[in-house]
């Protein structure tokens, strides 16, 4: 019940309160933020994501500045989601860790960034 009061959750300054499915159109169906990638470093894997067809592992914890243990968990539960995709290979005797965004992956970022355009176009009146 908290999610859902927390998805028609109004927005909007003095202005009447709408919520956001009146804000995207009449016959729009309430926007629900992706929560699984509105946390920062899930947002900043799977963005890095978006904008690289494949990282390694070392690559990505050097563009994010994430420890090897936050990395790998918020990755774990991006993987569990069907968000990214992970390939573990060796290449000569070093293992190798590379992640690849999936359609799937791809479509939650798009609502997500839908999500909060809409928020920004009625928060300054568009």
């Amino acid at each position: 019940m908290a999610k859902a009061k927390r998805a028609t959750k109004e927005v909007g300054g003095d202005a009447p309160k709408q919520g956001l499915s009146t804000v995207m159109g009449a016959s729009a169906e309430p926007l629900k933020l992706e929560r699984l990638i509105h946390s920062r470093m899930r947002l900043a894997i799977v963005s890095a994501l978006a904008a690289n067809d494949c990282v390694s592992f070392s690559e990505l914890k050097a563009m994010l500045g994430a420890t090897d243990g936050n990395l790998s968990v918020h990755a774990r539960k991006l993987e569990e989601a069907g968000y990214i995709e992970c390939t573990k290979y060796f290449r000569g005797r070093r293992p190798r860790t590379e992640y690849r965004l999936t359609r799937a992956g791809k479509g939650a970022l798009d609502r997500y960034l839908e999500h909060m355009s809409a928020l920004i176009r009625h928060t300054r009146g568009s």
